[in-house]
């Protein structure tokens, strides 16, 4: 499959319409159409559903969509390593963020470093451990940093100074607003949210102790943004961590007995790393030496 061929694929997907994505390419639709059944025929799946207005992906198509968004991330990523391998510190670095309070500490350290190396920029990715371990695998991320427990056998990391507090944002006029903290059994009859993380949702397992069978899990959630907007129309409560953000009509109350997990700043170990993502990782353990 060419790259060229792929960007053709992913431009139709995305218009679902030939005609317009032959425009947006400045190809002609014929040459388009062609193209896209050679695809077809060198894959050997139907990729579309054609009607007279506009196309549907088939599951196949589906699952390629997904593959070449991820293979021209790729190539892209290779293309800027390979060219940036001068003298000078210069590219991007990707790096995946869990929606964490030590964000604020990993934005100091880029920041520090792109002050010592002003070429260089960032491409940020938001997500939870899954998909920012996932997109590390493929090499479409550098970097993640990711709230423990996680397993990081196949990585090196650094530990972040910030511990991550867990409460409940609840909306201010349901009675539990009023506590001062949250027990386990004050959750009991409410609905709550909780993270999809297998490893975070043992943990919170672990916290409702003998209440555990007795608390009602309504719905899971990866990032907290949307969430919170079901917590806002009473919907439940949303088991979460401390943010340096508010939303309104809604309140957090910590956790008793307090809950707190560290994060990580994790990279793939034993890889070959770009030159400048190589010095970045290099700044942060030095970085975290002269904290320690």
């Amino acid at each position: 499959m060419e790259l060229r061929i792929l960007n053709y694929f992913l431009t139709v997907a995305e218009e679902e319409n030939i005609t317009k994505a032959a425009k947006l390419l400045h190809v002609s639709q014929p040459t388009l159409s062609r193209q896209l059944m050679q695809l077809e025929e060198e894959l050997g799946v139907q990729l579309f559903k054609r009607s007279n207005h506009n196309i549907i992906l088939t599951q196949e198509g589906l699952m390629l969509k997904r593959r070449a968004k991820e293979m021209l991330v790729l190539a892209d990523k290779t293309k800027e390593e390979l060219s940036g391998n001068g003298e000078a510190i210069s590219g991007k670095i990707a790096i995946g963020c869990g929606e964490l309070l030590s964000v604020s500490e990993l934005a100091e350290i880029m920041t520090a470093f792109q002050g010592k190396y002003p070429l260089v920029t960032y491409d940020i990715y938001s997500g939870n451990t899954v998909g920012i371990k996932e997109r590390m695998e493929n090499g479409a991320l550098d970097l993640g940093l990711l709230i423990e427990p996680v397993e990081v056998e196949k990585y090196e990391f650094v530990r972040m100074k910030t511990k991550e507090e867990w409460g409940v944002l609840v909306n201010e006029n349901l009675p539990i607003a009023d506590k001062p903290h949250i027990r386990p059994e004050d959750l009991v009859g409410i609905p709550i949210m909780i993270a999809s993380s297998n490893p975070i949702q043992n943990e919170l397992a672990s916290w409702f102790g003998d209440y555990a069978d007795d608390i009602k899990v309504a719905s899971t959630y990866n990032l907290i943004y949307n969430s919170a907007i079901f917590a806002q129309k009473k919907s439940g409560a949303l088991l979460c961590i401390k943010l340096n953000s508010s939303y309104k009509g809604l309140k957090f109350v910590p956790l008793f007995p307090r809950l707190t997990l560290s994060s990580v700043l994790a990279w793939k170990e034993h890889q070959e790393f770009s030159k400048t993502t190589a010095a970045f990782i290099q700044f942060v353990k030095e970085m975290q030496n002269m904290n320690n």
